[in-house]
């Protein structure tokens, strides 16, 4: 049975050390907000009415949060759902973000039986790399909105 040493340093590309990149980035974020209320109403940075292209030429599309207030308790949620996992929501009654992932997922996938293990590697390796991509632009907005929040507090701007 492997055990997990918590000295061990992981490796730079881990899943692990992406992990705990973005759950170490929104424990800063929670810690550094607080007075979330503050973010209501305040809009997103770059938030716009309809697709544009990035600094990166990536197509991006609107935020469906409205407000940095409501991408703060996302990202919370989230961090949440990473630490407990779905039995938390279960016994909440909610469905969570990650629960209906899995099951838009499982609508996408065909039934049959070879296509449950024909390749289970790409599957793997498939999912993997996305969510490597999710973390990390997930740690990038829990950073983005803490920054922010500093900048904005430290000017009063979102003071009333």
């Amino acid at each position: 049975m492997m055990q997990a040493n918590s000295d061990a340093s992981f490796h730079k590309h881990s899943l692990l050390n992406v992990m705990n990149r973005f759950l170490a980035a929104a424990n800063n974020m929670d810690e550094t907000i607080m007075v979330p209320s503050l973010l209501r109403d305040v809009p997103l940075d770059g938030q716009e009415g309809d697709t544009s292209m990035n600094s990166n030429r990536e197509l991006s599309f609107p935020s469906k949060q409205r407000d940095m207030y409501e991408h703060y308790l996302l990202l919370k949620s989230i961090k949440n759902e990473m630490e407990w996992g779905l039995l938390k929501r279960d016994l909440g009654g909610g469905t969570s973000f990650l629960e209906m992932a899995v099951k838009q997922e499982e609508q996408q996938v065909p039934d049959g039986p070879e296509e449950d293990n024909s390749d289970l590697e790409s599957q793997f390796h498939f999912h993997l790399r996305g969510l490597f991509g999710v973390l990390s632009k997930l740690t990038d907005q829990a950073d983005n909105l803490t920054n922010r929040y500093k900048r904005e507090i430290g000017g009063g701007s979102l003071l009333r």
